[in-house]
């Protein structure tokens, strides 16, 4: 079958729409809803607009993303019908939509703001038709905001949370301009689903949904004299830092980040790849006394499976959807909790300060990473180990901030080896199944072999949703693991535990694609497969040319236990690096006839 878009002759595909054949040749159709990489095209923004001629002569003025073709189709993208149509389109979008476009969190970064200018919409003056009963901005969640008056109704983010996590934390509410996206009716700090992790906010086109802007608290520490500002870096934030500043995908950029945050103020810039392998001694521990406690039972076949702690997002869905999975999640905190945690002690103890005298900023590719800094099961004495967190994206805004572009500057070293000195296990939490083998590592060299070090351990590498393997040690013969991403697939093994038919010794779970490289505070240009398997790529390279490549052959690590721990699992380091859980799930209420009536749901007689 042939069809030609604006004259240009092309085989039809089975099933093809207009928009894909039409950027299969290059040619750009405006869109706002659409989003690829999810498969996502509901149609709603009604802005690819184009001409089309069908084989009988009828024309239509219709859009391309839901229109498939047909053979004989014409398309034309470029009529002045077409353009004026996308215009009346445009000014109907913002008939409705909050005009303060300096105040935004999107501003110079709108997918709205760009398309409008695409098109050529001009608008004399504010439209004088902002809806006054929107309400304000939803800022009850603790990582993330909602302003209804920016949602363009594009359910992308719908689309993300049901997609990506499986969720549908977000729901379509309300009718005619009234309608936005909600969260079961109540604000987002209260959902009983929503786990913070911040795909919506990769996905939004406009400010409608955006992480917690803490750039300028930030700024605060950073000039503030009163405090030493102690800054970690995430493994995964070097790397998906790129997008946000205008470097290649994949590029680690490590040397450009340090310099530019000691440019910015920051007293003292630390590794939390250290505070990662302090991780792996401390969940390695738990599960070598887990598994001991099954050899000694015999029940080492029928295992007791041990789930990952160090995803904040995977954390808040076993506590608000999962409780019944606390006694089975380890009580380690993340590399995030625990640096934090040392930090007001140990590097506090060192330097002969006070805990209060440190500020901790963690330089995250996560937006649920604000929500874990935040808990009140992480706090010592009433007060937060970690005091900011910034994501990747706001990273990049505060260098833009302090007029600094880290891609001219000459990349620097960390401070020094205090809690810095970092193992190639430790860059591997950076991606999915990243965790896990940094754990083989240490808990195979412990349990009498294999060494691991050094070998990529291919089983859990890669991204496919589960990925399992088996590892034969001398102690317990073969530990059976398993490597997940996103809350289906975790979801699918937590079946499995509830009826005791889980054949996996440990389970690794990460909630975003990909791991953290692909978390929701990273760079909006970073979403999609391809992207992750060049950060995933850098990963494996990075891992492969440090010198250390176990956790507990960390030098700097064996310090800490030496001078301060004791070692893994001591009273101290159960004191400052373990934590407990809280069941966080609510019954649904099922409303009542009234209720529903007053809502409209049903109607009176």
């Amino acid at each position: 079958m042939l069809a030609y878009i604006d004259g240009t002759a092309l085989e039809v595909q089975c099933g093809e729409t207009i928009l894909e054949a039409a950027r299969r040749l290059g040619r750009d159709i405006p869109t706002l809803c659409e989003f690829a990489p999810l498969g996502h095209r509901p149609g709603t923004c009604r802005m690819c607009l184009a001409e089309i001629t069908r084989k009988d002569g009828s024309v239509t003025i219709s859009t391309t993303c839901d229109t498939k073709l047909e053979d004989g189709m014409r398309v034309r993208t470029r009529t002045s019908e077409v353009r004026e149509a996308r215009r009346r389109q445009m000014m109907r979008l913002f008939a409705d939509h909050c005009e303060n476009c300096s105040s935004c969190a999107r501003h110079g970064s709108c997918e709205l703001q760009s398309l409008a200018k695409k098109v050529g919409l001009t608008l004399p003056a504010r439209s004088g038709r902002l809806d006054p009963h929107r309400p304000g901005p939803d800022r009850s969640a603790p990582a993330l905001v909602f302003d209804a008056s920016k949602c363009i109704r594009c359910l992308r983010c719908v689309e993300a949370c049901r997609q990506l996590q499986g969720i549908g934390a977000i729901t379509l509410q309300g009718r005619g301009t009234r309608a936005a996206v909600g969260f079961d009716g109540q604000p987002w700090g209260e959902s009983d689903r929503c786990i913070q992790c911040g795909q919506c906010s990769l996905v939004c086109p406009t400010g409608a949904i955006s992480v917690k802007d803490e750039t300028e608290r930030a700024l605060d520490l950073l000039a503030s004299p009163k405090v030493m500002t102690v800054v970690q870096i995430a493994p995964a934030a070097r790397i998906a830092l790129a997008e946000a500043v205008g470097a290649p995908s994949g590029t680690n950029l490590e040397g450009q980040l340090v310099a530019g945050l000691k440019a910015a103020g920051a007293d003292l810039v630390c590794d939390a790849r250290w505070s990662a392998d302090v991780t792996i001694l401390e969940e390695g521990t738990e599960l070598l006394e887990r598994l001991r406690r099954q050899k000694e039972a015999g029940t080492l076949d029928k295992p007791d499976t041990m789930f990952t702690s160090c995803c904040p997002g995977w954390i808040n869905h076993v506590e608000k959807s999962a409780p019944d999975m606390i006694p089975h999640i380890s009580s380690t905190r993340s590399p995030q909790a625990i640096f934090g945690a040392l930090a007001k002690t140990w590097l506090a103890q060192t330097r002969r300060l006070k805990p209060e005298q440190i500020a901790v900023i963690s330089i995250m590719p996560c937006t649920a990473k604000k929500d874990e800094a935040s808990r009140r099961l992480l706090e010592h004495d009433g007060k937060t180990d970690v005091d900011l967190v910034l994501t990747v994206r706001e990273t990049a805004l505060l260098f833009e901030r302090c007029g600094l572009d880290i891609l001219k500057m000459e990349p620097r070293g960390f401070d020094s080896p205090f809690m810095t000195e970092a193992s190639g296990a430790a860059q591997l939490f950076a991606t999915t199944g990243g965790v896990m083998e940094a754990a083989l590592r240490t808990v195979a060299a412990l349990s009498g072999g294999p060494k691991l070090g050094g070998i990529a351990f291919t089983p859990v590498r890669g991204l496919a949703n589960v990925r399992e393997a088996e590892v034969e040690t001398a102690e317990f013969g073969k530990i059976r693991i398993a490597a997940a991403y996103g809350i289906p697939s975790a979801e699918a093994i937590v079946k499995l535990v509830r009826e005791g038919r889980s054949p996996y010794h440990f389970v690794e779970v990460m909630a975003c694609p990909g791991g953290c490289i692909g978390g929701g505070g990273t760079a909006r240009e970073g979403f999609g497969r391809e992207k992750l398997l060049k950060r995933q790529e850098t990963v494996y390279r990075t891992d492969a040319e440090m010198p250390i490549h176990c956790s507990h052959e960390n030098p700097e690590v064996v310090r800490l236990y030496r001078d301060f721990l004791e070692k893994p699992g001591s009273h101290l380091a159960h004191e400052l690096l373990h934590c407990t859980y809280e069941d966080r799930s609510k019954e649904a209420e099922c409303p009542s006839f009234e209720a529903l009536v007053k809502a409209g749901a049903l109607l009176k007689g």
